[in-house]
């Protein structure tokens, strides 16, 4: 019992650092998150009202509490927002 515990932390701690790495090199590499433009999906990770908490789990195109990583500069062209919107 004592050892599955052990595994089940372990492994959730990897999942914590993968999605961590994921974020900074996104970051690095000149991208934003943009809400409002991902497709059915698409989307890269949770969203902002917590419904689903993993990438691809995005029901409707363009939920403005969904995100996903565009360059810098191009969300707002893209007729996204940089914060998710908060009515939930």
């Amino acid at each position: 019992m004592k050892q599955q515990m052990i595994i089940r932390t372990a492994l959730a701690g990897l999942i914590a650092l993968s999605a961590t790495i994921g974020t900074v090199d996104a970051a690095d590499k000149g991208k934003e998150k943009c809400y409002g433009v991902a497709k059915a999906g698409q989307n890269e990770c949770a969203n902002a009202t917590g419904t689903h908490s993993c990438a691809g789990q995005s029901s409707v195109d363009n939920d403005p509490n969904d995100w996903k990583y565009v360059a810098k500069g191009t969300c707002e062209k893209l007729g996204g927002k940089a914060t998710p919107d908060k009515k939930g």
